[in-house]
C-alpha cells in the first residue's frame, strides 16, 4: 500500500486497473473546471491506460508510423506520445493562481520531481536542453524514460507525465515518440529490473512534499 501524502487541499488518488483514455479525458477537464471555480481540491490522479496513442498539439501526421492502437487528439502540448500497461501515467490538477503563475517553472520543477523519483531507485535521470520529458542513459545511450505534456487553464493545469516502468517497449514503435526518432525510449526495468509501479508510486510520495515547497517557492 503506497504511503499517501497528508494534504488536506490536495487528493492523490491511484486507480487500479486500466482506465480508458477517453474516460480520464473528460473526468480531468471536469475537475479541472471545478477547481478553477472553488469548487473541488486540487488533484494528483495516477493510473493506466490501455494501449494508445495520444496526439499533442504540435503532433506531426508523419510521425505516426503504424497506429496499431486507437489515436486520441488531446489538448496538451507536444508531439505523439504512447500510453498503456506498465507505464505510470500521472495527471495533476493543480491551482497556479496559488502556487504561481509561472508554467514554465510548474514543468521545470515536474521534471525536478520525476528525476528525484526515479533517483530513489536508482536510476540517474536528468533532463536535456531543447527536449521536455526525463532522459537518462541505457548503455551509454541517451535514452527517454519520461514524458512530460501539460496544459493549463484558467491558470489551473492538466495533463502531466508518463513514467516508463515496464511497459512493452515495441508499443512505441508505431510513432516516432515525442517526435525524436534519433533516441530510443527505455524503462525501469530495462534499466534496473523494477517493474512495479505501487515501488514508483512510493518514490513519489516521498517526493512531492518537496515539488510543492519548490513550485511555491520565490521564483
Amino acid at each position: 500500500m503506497t504511503h499517501i501524502p497528508d494534504m488536506p487541499d490536495i487528493e492523490w488518488r491511484i486507480s487500479p486497473g486500466l482506465t480508458p483514455y477517453d474516460q480520464s479525458l473528460a473526468e480531468m477537464e471536469t475537475r479541472a473546471a471545478a477547481v478553477a471555480a472553488g469548487e473541488a481540491r486540487e488533484l494528483v490522479w495516477l493510473l493506466e491506460h490501455p494501449p494508445v496513442y495520444t496526439a499533442g498539439t504540435s503532433a506531426d501526421p508523419v510521425e505516426l508510423v503504424d497506429p496499431r492502437f486507437p489515436v486520441f487528439q488531446t489538448g496538451r502540448g507536444g508531439k505523439y506520445t504512447y500510453h498503456g500497461p506498465g507505464q505510470r501515467t500521472g495527471y495533476l490538477i493543480l491551482d497556479l493562481n496559488k502556487r504561481g503563475r509561472d508554467v514554465r517553472h510548474f514543468v521545470h520543477t515536474l521534471e525536478d520531481w520525476l528525476i528525484a523519483a526515479l533517483g530513489q531507485l536508482g536510476v540517474n535521470a536528468f533532463r536535456a536542453e531543447g527536449r521536455v520529458g526525463i532522459w537518462t542513459r541505457d548503455g551509454g545511450t541517451e535514452a527517454k524514460v519520461g514524458a512530460i505534456g501539460v496544459r493549463v487553464r484558467r491558470w489551473v493545469t492538466l495533463h502531466g507525465f508518463a513514467v516508463n516502468v515496464a511497459p512493452d517497449l515495441s508499443h512505441f514503435g508505431g510513432i516516432v515518440p515525442c517526435g525524436l526518432p534519433e533516441f530510443p525510449v527505455t524503462s525501469l526495468f530495462a534499466l534496473n529490473g523494477v517493474k512495479s509501479l505501487e515501488t514508483f508510486d512510493e518514490a513519489l510520495a516521498f517526493s512531492f512534499p518537496a515539488f510543492l515547497k519548490t513550485l511555491a517557492s520565490d521564483r
